[in-house]
């Protein structure tokens, strides 16, 4: 019998214990792989918010313990954007609300200006009677009214704008079971679904976007906004370092970073990254404590084997090597069966 024969013959001759362990130790593998994962996708689409509307810088107020509840003054969108080699700018507040009546809590609510660029990026729906995509650039999409409409006129339209109007993620209003025409209930008040869109970033279709003067006074937050999103002429790293120097001698409260260093410095990112991975360790270690005590009680069981073979001439370290090798291939088995499963759980969540 070869060396690597009697190894496996080891391990499938005590198939319970050898598949426990396995179980326990890829349940572990499989914890450190889903939590960073979930956590890395989390970044990604936070990220993804930026990327999908060409946003090359963020700025926020300076020392706030968390950026996504700053506060700065909505009248700087307007002089960063008589910056040099800015292009346009766009206040946004961002607040988080519930629909209590639909029972869902916590929803991401951006208030975003009426006729704001930044709106133009997202995927709309016609309404609810033609629910083929159209985007915002789109001149053969309808009003709510059925009626053919520019991007100015559905952005611009006064009849809308004089009735409190939404705009739904594509997730939040399968989920509420609402369409363009709609309407849902906030704070007591109606307001009316006169748009359902769908973006690249899967945290902002679960979003709802408000004008922002709207958000402003449900949040009574008039004349502010969480951050100003800046739009460069040109995206190169010296243009970047420039009109973020420019838009820091404005004001000494302004924090301006490239899109990337935001994401990457907010305290929610690191929290996530650093809790999934304190998470996935300890399953990790308890995984690998658990693999050691069955190896142990294995050396136990097997006194007189191994007895038998360091008789027959087999050196410790050979016997050793042997004892690694079962316990290598447990792991080996434990990681490819611990990361199909972390795929798994973190496709179906």
């Amino acid at each position: 019998m070869r060396f690597t024969s009697l190894v496996w013959k080891n391990l499938v001759r005590r198939p319970l214990r050898s598949a426990l362990t396995t179980l326990a130790l890829a349940t572990a593998i499989a914890a450190v792989v889903a939590l960073t994962g979930i956590a890395q996708g989390f970044s990604q689409s936070f990220a993804g918010i930026y990327a999908a509307h060409s946003i090359d810088i963020v700025v926020s107020r300076e020392g706030s313990a968390d950026r996504l509840s700053s506060s700065v003054d909505e009248g700087f969108a307007s002089k960063i954007e008589g910056l040099p080699g800015v292009l346009r700018t766009a206040a946004v507040l961002l607040e988080t609300l519930s629909l209590e009546e639909d029972g869902i809590f916590g929803i991401p609510t951006m208030g975003i200006a009426a006729n704001s660029w930044l709106r133009a990026d997202y995927e709309l729906e016609l309404d609810q009677f033609d629910t083929a995509p159209y985007r915002n650039d789109d001149t053969k999409r309808r009003n709510i009214n059925g009626l053919p409409t520019n991007a100015e006129t559905v952005l611009e339209n006064s009849s809308v704008q004089a009735e409190r109007s939404v705009w739904l993620g594509i997730h939040l209003a399968d989920r509420l079971n609402v369409r363009t025409g709609g309407a849902i209930v906030l704070f007591d008040e109606r307001y009316q679904v006169t748009g359902v869109f769908r973006s690249p970033s899967t945290w902002e279709n679960g979003a709802m976007i408000l004008p922002l003067s709207q958000l402003q006074s449900l949040t009574d937050r008039k004349g502010q906004a969480t951050y100003v999103n800046v739009d460069l002429v040109s995206a190169s790293t010296e243009n970047a370092k420039q009109a973020i120097a420019a838009i820091a001698a404005l004001d000494a409260k302004l924090l301006p970073l490239a899109t990337k260093d935001f994401v990457e410095t907010d305290t929610r990112m690191q929290l996530a990254a650093a809790m999934a991975w304190m998470t996935s360790m300890i399953a990790l270690i308890l995984g690998s404590i658990g693999t050691l005590n069955t190896m142990l009680t294995s050396v136990m069981e097997r006194t007189r084997e191994i007895g038998i073979l360091r008789a027959i001439g087999w050196p410790r370290r050979r016997v050793v090597y042997m004892i690694l090798l079962e316990s290598c291939g447990l792991a080996m088995f434990a990681a490819v069966f611990g990361t199909l499963l972390a795929l798994m759980l973190t496709w179906a969540l």
